[in-house]
């Protein structure tokens, strides 16, 4: 059974990033409430001719790593240079529990088609009504990994420096996982899970195939070893991820 030992106190938590989010003056919208809190989603910027960045965490309550690595970001501030979306805490009630679930006992990134959660079915349907994003990041965790690795969906050109640099950059925090299989998927490069836009099983979509199928053109979905490293340095190689993968986008500066 899964044991997660790094549980987020969720209210702290909650009140601790709702105020670096509007120090940051993202606006808020409310999905909907479970028992243990809201699912909000946080939005900046209106300017079109700048991209649209997605920043996904808190999908998975037992993999504390990535709403800490939003938090890590918030408190670095973030550019000005994209419009930004961020829900940093999709699951509250699976992150008061330090459970994958939520409380109905559902995975919620499985369920981006049917929608049987009211969770996912108030984000899917606010995502529905506007344009989808030019970036996705989803930051999870892995309990079986023994290193860093990513999903990347690209509706575009291939890029394999890219993801070869994006690597480097964690590897400053954690190893990168060694398997040619990981996940039950076969590795382009090592860390690298290159998938197509088509979910595994045909009802069980995660986000980022929802957000695929929404037109989003590029998303990453890093997974850090939550078994087999410390969560700073996780949460730290989440951090650089997202970093570099903004550098490496090549977006030139539009203010």
């Amino acid at each position: 059974m899964r044991r997660c030992a790094d549980k987020i106190e969720l209210l702290e938590f909650q009140r601790e990033i709702d105020e670096l989010l509007r120090g940051q003056r993202f606006l808020m919208e409310e999905l909907c409430v479970t028992s243990a809190g809201p699912v909000r989603v946080w939005t900046r910027g209106d300017d079109p001719t700048k991209p649209l960045v997605y920043l996904s965490a808190g999908m998975h309550g037992d993999e504390p790593a990535g709403p800490l690595a939003v938090k890590a970001l918030l408190e670095k501030g973030l550019s000005t240079e994209y419009r930004w979306v961020i829900c940093p805490i999709l699951n509250p009630t699976g992150l008061a529990a330090c459970t994958r679930d939520n409380a109905d006992g559902c995975d919620m990134n499985r369920d981006y088609l049917r929608r049987i959660t009211k969770e996912v079915r108030a984000h899917a349907e606010w995502w529905e009504k506007r344009q989808a994003p030019d970036l996705f990041m989803s930051l999870h965790e892995d309990w079986e990994s023994e290193g860093f690795y990513f999903y990347e969906i690209n509706l575009g050109e291939d890029c394999p420096e890219r993801a070869r640099e994006l690597l480097a950059a964690v590897e400053n925090h954690l190893p990168i996982d060694p398997h040619d299989m990981v996940d039950d998927h076969e590795v382009r490069e090592k860390g690298w899970i290159y998938h197509e836009a088509k979910a595994d099983f045909p009802d069980a979509w995660p986000e980022a195939i929802f957000m695929a199928d929404r037109g989003c053109p590029l998303s990453f979905t890093f997974e850090t070893p939550s078994c087999a490293s410390a969560l700073g340095d996780r949460v730290a190689a989440l951090v650089a991820a997202v970093e570099a993968s903004l550098r490496l986008m090549g977006w030139e500066s539009r203010d």
